[in-house]
């Protein structure tokens, strides 16, 4: 799990910014107060339901179904494209790293790339862990990107960013837990079980940015 949470994992995360980029252009990221306020909203919307679709697929659920369901909970044509340049990015680093029968079925069809959630909670499984940590690495990463990326935008002392991360570990907790119990049920009823919790403004401004002549990250 450490491996995987690791920003030095070649998974392609560096270039991407969570949103960051735009909420920081735009005013409402401007510094750590700002960030934290940014990456707790994150994390109780798209990352509730990112996590709930890694642990489902680190629960052995039909990553084919998991895929839909997650293409069905990015109304953004921008984000649904980096989401599975991301999943693309993940598998290759996934398949040299543990090489697994599921991961390369799921490359076979999805060869553009499935989304980034799913193949991280194959991974998850190939590497050996469960659902737990599978949404835990999913919740770690929804906040740990735009923090990243805030460094860079504002010259954010590192220091500070660390700090809202550590501050955020509670929420982190809860989110993962919640997205556990949500896969559970999932298991029994189906992925329209899974949240599908949504934060509108980040769908509206990816679309901006996506249009952005010169930007700094690609998402």
């Amino acid at each position: 799990m450490l491996v995987l949470a690791d920003g030095r994992f070649p998974a392609g995360g560096h270039a991407h910014s969570g949103g960051a980029e735009a909420a920081v252009t735009s005013g409402r990221i401007r510094d750590a107060h700002g960030l934290e306020h940014f990456c707790r909203g994150r994390l109780h919307t798209t990352g509730l339901t990112a996590a709930a679709l890694a642990a489902a697929a680190a629960l052995g659920l039909d990553p084919l179904e998991l895929d839909a369901a997650a293409d069905a909970r990015t109304p953004s044509p921008a984000l649904r494209a980096s989401g599975r340049k991301l999943g693309r990015q993940l598998m290759r680093a996934a398949r040299a790293t543990w090489p697994s029968p599921a991961l390369d079925a799921l490359a076979r069809a999805f060869p553009k790339g499935a989304h980034q959630p799913v193949v991280l909670g194959l991974l998850a499984r190939a590497a050996g862990l469960g659902p737990e940590d599978a949404a835990h690495c999913a919740a770690y990463e929804t906040v740990g990107g735009p923090a990243t990326a805030a460094v860079r935008l504002l010259s954010l002392d590192p220091f500070e960013a660390t700090a809202v991360l550590a501050r955020l570990a509670p929420d982190m907790d809860d989110v993962a837990r919640r997205a556990v119990t949500a896969a559970h049920r999932a298991a029994e009823l189906g992925t329209d079980a899974l949240p599908a919790a949504s934060a509108p403004l980040l769908d509206i401004t990816a679309e901006q940015h996506a249009a952005w002549p010169v930007r700094l990250f690609a998402s």
